[in-house]
């Protein structure tokens, strides 16, 4: 990844990595990294950080809607899942300008998935544990990631 698609990165997300290797993870597809390693190059992709940004960004979700007047569980729960739904996190991630630096294979490409909400909302998830991890600050990711979704139209309803 060049440098200055990095700090394009950073600029979008308003953070700047410690570890620049988490960003670039985050933003790495498994096939890509196939790829990578049927050539001889180490490469490690998203896939275990969509699980842990996953689970973080369900409970700054939860606490965030909490906080902002949701009285029941079952009003939690519906609007959490709104807000973490593929689309939408697809749309978030699209309101940042930074589907251009997620690394797909070739095959990826070819299908043209790079726009898929799946794959925009799966890589959101990994961002949300790249920050985590390089911040190690959940308060830090929690500042982050209502930022992020307060700029977007996805969260229009917030």
């Amino acid at each position: 990844m060049k440098l200055e698609d990095i700090a394009a990165t950073e600029q979008q997300l308003n953070y700047t990595f410690e570890t620049k290797e988490l960003l670039i993870r985050a933003l790495t597809r498994k096939a890509y990294a196939q790829e990578q390693v049927q050539q001889g190059v180490a490469c490690q992709d998203q896939e275990l950080d969509r699980i842990l940004g996953d689970a973080i960004l369900k409970a700054i979700l939860v606490e965030m809607l909490i906080q902002q007047g949701c009285k029941s569980r079952e009003a939690v729960t519906t609007e959490k899942s709104r807000l973490e739904s593929r689309e939408n996190l697809g749309k978030v991630l699209e309101a940042m300008k930074i589907q251009q630096f997620i690394r797909l294979g070739k095959g990826e490409k070819k299908q043209g998935i790079g726009n898929q909400s799946s794959v925009l909302g799966e890589t959101f998830e990994a961002l949300v544990a790249a920050i985590y991890l390089d911040s190690n600050s959940y308060e830090k990711t929690k500042e982050l990631v209502i930022d992020l979704f307060s700029r977007t139209a996805a969260a229009a309803s917030l």
